[in-house]
């Protein structure tokens, strides 16, 4: 026995996707050309599966601003905040953040996985309670793991669920913080924001949305569902990412919670983590100066999320139930799902894949995330590439395939 064995059945899991070649936890990119094309493997492919939703990380500013950064800052800060002290560049992206988002406070972390376990372990303590969305993400349910209030989950996207919880908990002593996303990341649903800040008032509780993948997406300004929805003052603490839209890598929260610099000294992960490197702050202070004055992307981005997922449900792929920048394909099994990805790499396509029990329908998915930089031609050439891939392997019936598509 090693101290590995427990892993087993997980490594007979991997070696069934199959060899080094074919194996998609394996693939390696020989370059990356632009924010939609790399080559694979020497062939040149449309990338499909980056959540570089509005294809900033070739920007021309956002490079010379890291570039710059480099040269008048060094590599790297060695050290975390409080241990080795910020560096100009990082408040005043908080300050950035905040104001965009029309907030008082902003905490910028060294990733948005990092965002979510300072925030959900520290903000609920002993004798308080977090409310989950059954399909929340990994770093969400680590968060609430890492700390020690009691967890409470609701079904998927159902206020009447969370109502019916928070009501079993109302006099409880304790606080009560419900945790929502707001796109989430496996089949780009949205979250019922209104009804569910609806049941936050009247339930008393408080309120944090995950807008990592709704950043830049939804909203008049971009930022995010909650904008969309109209209740961006029924929620409390705002957290996400910079690895989406921002093109770069990193995590925030803000808020207008009265106290809140006293996380920089409750947050063990926010602690104990080096901070962000100045050409990382530079380029995400570039990307979100660029998200703040040029709406088109947001606009561009909507634009081809609907072209794929209408082209995709065309032609009677199961896709998600709306359409976002994620756009999901359940398939039957894993096999046929590890067939498919590899079918479309060799056709010169990636995306992801997604297995179980990663994914919320407990079946298989091919998972593209768009971005504002791909062309109409990318898209109709990634549907028609599905169209081939789905007849072959039989998720798709022939006859809902043009003849021109398949010609």
């Amino acid at each position: 026995m090693s101290i590995l064995s427990k892993f087993d059945a997980l490594a007979r899991t991997f070696e069934k996707l199959g060899p080094p070649d074919a194996n998609p936890l394996r693939v390696t990119f020989d370059k990356i050309n632009s924010s939609t094309e790399g080559v694979i493997n020497g062939k040149t492919t449309i990338l499909l599966g980056t959540n570089n939703y509005l294809g900033l990380t070739f920007d021309a500013d956002c490079i010379e601003e890291s570039v710059s950064a480099v040269r008048r800052f060094g590599t790297g800060t060695t050290g975390s905040r409080v241990a080795n002290g910020s560096y100009a560049g990082h408040r005043d992206l908080e300050k950035n953040l905040a104001e965009y988002f029309g907030r008082k406070h902003g905490m910028v972390f060294s990733t948005g996985y990092q965002a979510n376990l300072s925030m959900l372990s520290t903000l609920a303590g002993h004798g308080d309670y977090l409310i989950l969305d059954s399909d929340s993400h990994a770093s969400i349910y680590d968060g609430a793991r890492l700390g020690h209030a009691e967890v409470i989950r609701f079904r998927h996207n159902d206020p009447a669920d969370l109502r019916k919880r928070l009501s079993r908990i109302k006099d409880a002593p304790g606080s009560k913080l419900v945790v929502v996303e707001g796109i989430y990341s496996m089949l780009g649903d949205s979250s019922p924001l209104a009804d569910i800040a609806a049941v936050k008032r009247e339930m008393g509780a408080y309120l944090l949305v995950d807008e990592a993948h709704s950043m830049g997406v939804l909203g008049a300004k971009g930022r995010g569902l909650a904008e969309h929805a109209g209740v961006e003052a029924d929620v409390d603490f705002i957290v996400g990412t910079f690895s989406k839209s921002l093109g770069s890598v990193g995590g925030f929260c803000v808020s207008d919670i009265d106290g809140f610099d006293v996380l920089r000294l409750a947050c063990r992960p926010y602690v104990f983590t080096a901070s962000l490197p100045p050409a990382v702050i530079a380029s995400t202070t570039q990307a979100l100066r660029r998200l703040s004055e040029d709406q088109t992307l947001r606009v561009r981005l909507g634009e081809n999320a609907r072209r794929l997922y209408d082209g995709l449900r065309g032609l009677g792929f199961h896709v998600g139930p709306e359409a976002s920048p994620i756009v999901s394909v359940e398939v039957d099994n894993a096999e046929i799902a590890v067939k498919a990805w590899n079918a479309l790499l060799a056709g010169g396509l990636y995306v992801n894949l997604a297995l179980p029990p990663a994914t919320p329908t407990s079946r298989p998915l091919l998972r593209a995330s768009i971005s504002a930089a791909h062309t109409p031609r990318q898209i109709d050439t990634a549907v028609a590439l599905f169209a081939q891939v789905g007849v072959e392997l039989g998720i798709i019936s022939p006859s809902s395939v043009p003849v021109a598509m398949v010609a």
